[in-house]
């Protein structure tokens, strides 16, 4: 049974990033550490998804009237939904304190 993040301690980590237990990755939230984060301009969205199939983190969902955004909970900020996005409607923008 996976541990979640209230329970793991730097001792519980395996030694050389072995995945012992795969599909975890949802249990944990990684976009912590972000200094830029996506912005999406629902004016210049077409909802092709295209953002949503680049995104390596799978951090991008669709929402209930067919847009996307970002679940900041899991992105970390890469900027490649803004580089592939055709229609320019994503902009990165700094995190704030």
């Amino acid at each position: 049974m996976v541990k979640s993040e209230l329970e793991l301690s730097w001792k519980d980590l395996e030694v050389g990033c072995v995945v012992s237990e795969p599909g975890n990755a949802s249990q944990y939230r990684t976009g912590d550490w972000r200094s830029v984060r996506p912005v999406w301009d629902s004016e210049k969205c077409i909802r092709c998804g295209v953002c949503y199939i680049f995104c390596p983190d799978m951090a991008i969902k669709k929402t209930e009237d067919g847009y996307f955004e970002s679940d900041l909970y899991y992105c970390k900020g890469c900027g490649i939904c803004s580089q592939e996005c055709i229609t320019g409607c994503i902009t990165m923008v700094e995190e704030e304190e």
